[in-house]
């Protein structure tokens, strides 16, 4: 029996390695090592600058996933000789905190400093995110928050006061493959693709370098023939589009597609318009944002715009998904391909300005209504010209209150059907100019 298992006196037999997934493998060991990020860790950059002077301050790095926001946090550390914490604002409550804040106070008493990392820091609330400063300010913590939400909307003014914002950019498709390329120097073989689907297997990860080697480290176990674009695309799911729609990509995306719209560039736009239903966008927020597009940006230059919108919103209502979307589809061609004026919206703009401005002045007296005797007597309604017994059908009265200088609101540009309304208020204003003077 002493052949075939060990007693309590014998030596422990040495354990296998366990085997460490390639994402870790190929973590850099120094900030030179990082792929991308060059505008935030070159020397002209944010942090390189920070490094060069020798002195760190708080940061907050925001970014897509998979872009290198915990590797800087634990690089920073090791180049400053400051002990890594690392905590997710997921899974840590206030007495957590107090036993870190506490932790590094101690560490602090004996000649070392702290850079608290903290992951999705925008999860904290406010009074979490309060509970850091003075820790900050008294040097406590150099605190380190990783994000992907926009920290002007999620982050408390104070604490971003304490910290530098440094923007991370998702990787391009050379950083993908120059990370492939380490990957294969790290495996010892080339990765068993041809060329097309090389440069799929890399848009798959879509700018997320973890995605991007969790991708390459399955490819890697493939024995055989080099795999084609399509047989790929069999083995491997693309990585979901980053989205949402309530978030910072909700609303980056709707701005590009209504810029495309006002920019009439079609194919722009179909592309946005896409990409956001392909993120789960609903079609109805699509088909009200392109409505108050034609109002805002189309107007009257063409008139038809925002009845376009009105029918392909109906129609999808009535046909729902997916064909619903194509009447949809064709309302972004058709705003995109529409004349643009914004006349009446910065008309409409100055009108309100003057009717703040103006308080509370009256109609003139020969516009105001008369349903009783009393008001007649009073001179309401006295000396209107019904503009129907004008022989243009025109009077050129007053219609501001008294004593207000006549403004000018409405200047159509020479646009689309707004040519045809310029030569009407060009017409209207030489005439009013000539009954008024007369």
């Amino acid at each position: 029996m002493s052949d075939l298992f060990d007693t309590p006196s014998s030596p422990a037999r040495p354990q296998p390695e366990a085997p460490r997934p390639l994402a870790d493998r190929l973590r850099p060991k120094s900030l030179s090592e990082v792929i991308g990020q060059e505008q935030a860790l070159g020397a002209e950059g944010p942090l390189g600058a920070m490094l060069t002077a020798g002195s760190l301050s708080s940061l907050i790095l925001w970014g897509p996933p998979g872009v290198g926001k915990t590797t800087i946090a634990r690089l920073l550390a090791d180049q400053t000789q400051l002990a890594f914490v690392q905590i997710s604002a997921i899974f840590t409550g206030v007495p957590e905190l107090r036993k870190v804040f506490e932790q590094a106070r101690i560490r602090r008493a004996n000649g070392q400093g702290t850079l608290l990392f903290v992951d999705e820091i925008h999860r904290f609330n406010k009074a979490q995110q309060d509970g850091f400063l003075p820790h900050m300010e008294d040097g406590t913590i150099l605190l380190v928050g990783a994000t992907t939400e926009n920290p002007s909307f999620e982050l408390n003014a104070a604490l971003l006061s304490r910290a530098q914002v440094i923007v991370l950019d998702r990787l391009s498709l050379a950083d993908l493959e120059r990370l492939a390329q380490r990957a294969e120097r790290e495996l010892g073989r080339a990765l068993p693709l041809v060329g097309e689907a090389r440069e799929t297997l890399l848009e798959m990860a879509d700018g997320d370098g973890r995605a991007a080697l969790n991708l390459i480290e399955q490819v890697a176990a493939h024995k055989g023939a080099p795999l084609t674009k399509a047989q790929l695309s069999q083995r491997l799911m693309r990585r979901a589009t980053k989205y949402d729609k309530s978030g910072e990509e909700h609303y980056n995306l709707i701005s590009a597609l209504h810029k495309s719209i006002r920019g009439s560039d079609p194919d722009a736009a179909l592309y946005w318009f896409a990409r956001m239903l392909e993120g789960g966008e609903d079609p109805r927020f699509l088909a009200r944002r392109l409505t108050r597009m034609a109002v805002e940006d189309i107007g009257l230059a063409d008139p038809q715009a925002q009845a376009v919108c009105i029918d392909s919103w109906q129609t999808y209502e009535r046909l729902g998904s997916p064909e619903g979307e194509l009447a949809l589809a064709n309302a972004v061609v058709y705003l995109a391909l529409a004349p643009k004026s914004n006349g009446v919206y910065v008309a409409y703009k100055a009108a309100r300005a003057a009717a703040r401005d103006t308080g509370s002045l009256p109609p003139p007296l020969h516009i105001r209504n008369a349903p009783t005797r009393l008001m007649k007597d009073i001179g309401y309604g006295a000396g209107y010209a019904y503009d129907h017994d004008a022989e243009d059908g025109f009077s050129g009265q007053d219609y501001f209150p008294e004593g207000m200088r006549r403004p000018v609101f409405y200047a159509p540009p020479e646009r689309g059907f707004e040519r045809e309304l310029k030569k009407r208020v060009d017409y209207f204003g030489k005439l009013r100019a000539k009954r008024q003077g007369g």
